[in-house]
């Protein structure tokens, strides 16, 4: 199965961005408008995620993402892509970061 990439920069306007890291990772910085649901809580909390609309899936550098994406496209999801770099490449690129701890926003 061909897990499906997508660029930062390409990034279609209104995607639904899921990123599946820890809560530690998340509290210390993630895209402004991304919807946090840990890896592992994916196969329990599905009914969450769209099925419709663009779902890209985000982590540290892709790995887990990908992972995800393929869980769902085993669920028979056909809208989810990973976010090549992941949140690495999303910082680097110098795209907007909030964090939760009342620290400057970075990756873990």
């Amino acid at each position: 199965m061909r897990i499906p990439v997508i660029d930062a920069g390409q990034l279609p306007a209104g995607a639904y961005l899921l990123d599946v890291r820890e809560p530690d990772e998340w509290s210390a910085g993630h895209a402004p408008d991304a919807v946090h649901l840990p890896m592992m809580e994916v196969p329990v909390r599905l009914a969450e995620i769209p099925r419709d609309g663009d779902v890209v899936v985000v982590c540290r550098s892709g790995g887990r993402s990908g992972q995800v994406v393929a869980y769902l496209q085993q669920q028979g999801y056909d809208n989810v892509v990973n976010l090549d770099g992941g949140m690495l490449d999303w910082a680097a690129g110098g795209r907007p970061m909030v964090s939760e701890d009342g620290q400057p926003a970075r990756v873990l």
